[in-house]
């Protein structure tokens, strides 16, 4: 694959609440009017097994994920329910486990310059509370971390977006068979990319 830009990919799975809340349309059409190219596409009910590998293909992710949690406690003055962060995590991933097993998610693979971090940008933050107006979780959802601690459950937020180019390559590979993400040329590549706009006059 070409190290230049505009082939980067990134793996987003549009979450069971949102295929309940039939906002699949309205999630591929952000990624899409920015030009990003979507590459693979698949609907599927994922087995607990499967999102368990998913959450834990970064072999770091449960340390890095209880102590994001206990220091985002802090922050706000409240008391962790914890100071261990696998056992903070070890609730996290029971709870994840539960929500992406639920029912039916699209699991995605977007292509383009940037598409890592452009994504998560379109995405917004993980907490819907504090998303910004204007990303898609930010404009749809009204979720919390403290209403989802409260009921024991995990934060509904709609997507899941790779955090990291080497995160995207091994969550595609996880979701996808190779044969399964295509290689084809959109017209608008040639807008986005060419670097002389050659042939747009006749």
């Amino acid at each position: 694959m070409s190290n230049h830009p505009s082939k980067e990919r990134t793996l987003v799975i549009i979450k069971p609440d949102g295929v309940q809340r039939t906002l699949i349309g309205e999630i591929i059409k952000r990624y899409e009017k920015i030009g990003l190219k979507m590459i693979a596409l698949k609907m599927l009910v994922p087995t607990i097994e499967h999102i368990e590998k998913h959450y834990t293909l970064d072999p770091e992710w449960r340390r890095i994920t209880g102590e994001k949690t206990i220091k985002g406690y802090q922050s706000k003055g409240l008391t962790p329910p914890s100071m261990d962060p696998l056992e903070i995590t070890a609730k996290i991933l029971e709870n994840l486990k539960k929500y992406m097993t639920s029912g039916p998610v699209i699991a995605m693979v977007w292509q383009g310059a940037h598409a890592v971090e452009i994504v998560r940008k379109i995405t917004g933050g993980t907490e819907p509370l504090t998303s910004d107006t204007g990303t898609i979780r930010g404009d749809f959802v009204l979720d919390s971390y403290q209403m989802s601690d409260g009921d024991n459950r995990a934060v509904r937020n709609l997507i899941h977006a790779s955090g990291s180019v080497k995160e995207a390559e091994m969550e595609i590979n996880h979701w996808f068979k190779p044969e399964e993400v295509l290689n084809y040329r959109l017209v608008q590549e040639q807008i986005l990319y060419d670097v002389n706009l050659d042939g747009i006059l006749e």
